[in-house]
């Protein structure tokens, strides 16, 4: 019986090709819509983790310290529970990391070594809890030498609150594309059905069953939203591709995280859910056409 629909179902679609590669193509750019958003927020998701469990922090100094004023920081820094290691950063090796960073621009590499403040680099644990970790700033702001205590939480925040900005915005914008996607399969298999009108009427009279009725439909319209979802990944994938071949090195170097496309797990599960979608709306769209 499953052979059967299957055929049935196939050479309805290929019979209709026209129709269905139409529908196949809106479902599409429906789903990119919402696979491009999955993906910045997936992306950014990243950025978050890497930078939330950075495991370091930089301590900015007033004054350019003595060589034995750096050794005490450092030897004092290293017995603190939780730091691992300390690195001291002169204003002149500031000043070269910098421009070596931002080597497109002149004006910003040829400030002067004053604009850049000696520091002290640490690790610590990335294991180390965020009490432990406030506490250990705390205590170094109060130093009289320490200008400030750089811990790059508060980039982490404001990335964390991005980050459930753009789910907000995916769930709003999940719920616009599956309401396309039902509108778009059911008006397919409606016009379907009303083409394929005497092949029904036929079946009804030699007592076929409504489900032997709509199980073809109902097998194109979920191979509809699956094709839909499939075909939105690949474009997505060639768009992300050319992206990611223009993503800038030292960029990713910056923030700790190569772009990366969607996780195999969300991506099938994109098509499954597509696939659902398609024979839900293929059941409500034959719903008063066939009688259950």
């Amino acid at each position: 019986m499953i052979h059967g629909t299957t055929r049935r179902a196939s050479r309805g679609m290929l019979r209709e090709w026209r129709l269905h590669a139409l529908s196949v193509f809106s479902l599409a750019v429906a789903f990119v819509c919402l696979g491009a958003a999955l993906l910045v927020v997936t992306n950014l998701h990243a950025v978050e983790e890497r930078w939330s469990h950075a495991g370091r922090a930089s301590i900015y100094l007033k004054d350019s310290p003595s060589h034995e004023d750096v050794e005490a920081f450092k030897t004092a820094l290293g017995s603190v529970p939780g730091v691992t290691s300390v690195r001291f950063v002169s204003s002149g090796d500031a000043q070269s990391d910098f421009a070596a960073q931002i080597a497109t621009s002149q004006k910003l590499a040829a400030l002067p070594p004053e604009a850049f403040p000696s520091s002290l680099e640490i690790e610590v644990r990335p294991d180390l809890p965020d009490a432990e970790l406030s506490e250990i700033v705390r205590k170094l702001k109060l130093l009289p030498a320490v200008e400030d205590v750089e811990t790059y939480q508060a980039w982490t925040e404001r990335l964390s609150r991005l980050v459930k900005g753009g789910v907000a915005a995916s769930a709003l914008l999940a719920i616009v594309v599956f309401a396309s996607v039902l509108a778009v399969v059911g008006s397919t298999m409606r016009l379907a059905l009303q083409r394929r009108r005497t092949e029904v009427e036929v079946l009804k009279m030699v007592g076929a069953s409504d489900r032997f009725v709509k199980g073809p439909f109902l097998l194109e319209g979920s191979a509809q939203g699956a094709l839909g979802a499939v075909g939105a990944l690949v474009l997505l994938a060639a768009l992300f591709a050319v992206v990611r071949g223009r993503f800038d090195g030292e960029l990713a170097a910056l923030i700790g995280v190569e772009p990366s496309f969607l996780p195999w797990s969300l991506a099938l599960s994109l098509v499954g859910v597509g696939a659902l979608l398609g024979m839900t709306a293929a059941a409500a769209g034959l719903r008063k056409l066939v009688t259950v």
